[in-house]
């Protein structure tokens, strides 16, 4: 089976983007190789590149950026040499691998792909629902067996493998609904009546509503994470436990692993290569 026919399997197996030009394409490779063996992973990082040359695997199927930029195109296109990204693409072009990415295609399946995958590692598959009302994706509601935060975020270190997690809020407060939110950063949204709306305001008034705790993607600071500080201060039980966009979404590409296989007929060996947690963490003394 040819690398394109693989990526046109995955292509089907997703909803249909009318004139879509967008992200999800080759990033580097020759699609017309006979496909040698698929790795997905989160991220294609220098480890996940090394790990696919190990399993003689020439297809890595991706979910984020190869080359460090937003537009993410299948080269190094600014007006400044880039040295890093001269060594990766060498490493790729001696082993002959082809890059597939495949973001807006996940995200718009229904239910997300990504956040499928989430929520069936962490065993909240039947505890999830979908809250539309934001008209955003990954926006699920898990009510939880009582915990506190902190073994909440174990339980996110042990099932992604983190290095750790930030805490805002009360480690050691109750809780019972956790919510997977969208990105924090300033973002307009439409509204039911069809007027705009800031995103975090949503995630703000779902927290006045009943969640206890949020899993964001990327933050800022200013909205609702000094909302939750504040509300910590005032004594009530409200957190977020920030562990990072890839280790947010990493699970979605284990996932991926079960379903391609499928996809496939098992015709070709498919290994999930976890891109690993990026950030370290200094101890006090």
């Amino acid at each position: 089976m040819k690398i394109k026919e693989v990526i046109e399997k995955i292509l089907a197996y997703h909803p249909h983007l009318e004139g879509y030009h967008g992200c999800d394409d080759y990033k580097s490779g020759d699609p017309e190789m006979e496909c040698t063996g698929i790795v997905t992973a989160l991220t294609p990082n220098i480890v996940v590149i090394r790990k696919a040359i190990e399993l003689n695997a020439n297809l890595i199927v991706v979910h984020e950026p190869t080359y460090y930029t937003s537009q993410d195109g299948p080269g190094w296109f600014e007006d400044f040499d880039n040295e890093i990204y001269v060594e990766k693409h060498k490493l790729l072009e001696q082993h002959k691998i082809c890059i597939w990415r495949d973001h807006d295609h996940m995200h718009a399946n229904d239910p997300d792909s990504i956040f499928t995958g989430v929520l069936k590692y962490m065993g909240w598959l039947d505890k999830a629902k979908v809250d539309r009302d934001t008209g955003l994706y990954a926006h699920f509601i898990v009510d939880l067996e009582e915990c506190s935060v902190r073994q909440l975020a174990q339980k996110l270190i042990d099932i992604i493998g983190l290095n750790g997690a930030r805490i805002v809020g009360d480690e050691n407060a109750i809780v019972r609904k956790v919510a997977l939110v969208g990105h924090l950063y300033p973002q307009d949204i439409v509204k039911k009546d069809g007027t705009k709306g800031e995103y975090s305001i949503k995630v703000i008034e779902a927290m006045e509503n009943g969640v206890d705790v949020i899993i964001p993607g990327e933050t800022i600071d200013w909205t609702v994470l000094s909302y939750i500080r504040d509300a910590y201060e005032l004594g009530k039980n409200k957190a977020a436990i920030l562990i990072g966009h890839f280790n947010w979404e990493e699970l979605g590409m284990k996932y991926m692993k079960e379903w391609l296989f499928d996809l496939i007929e098992g015709q070709i060996p498919v290994t999930y290569v976890p891109s690993g947690d990026m950030y370290h963490y200094i101890k006090e003394n």
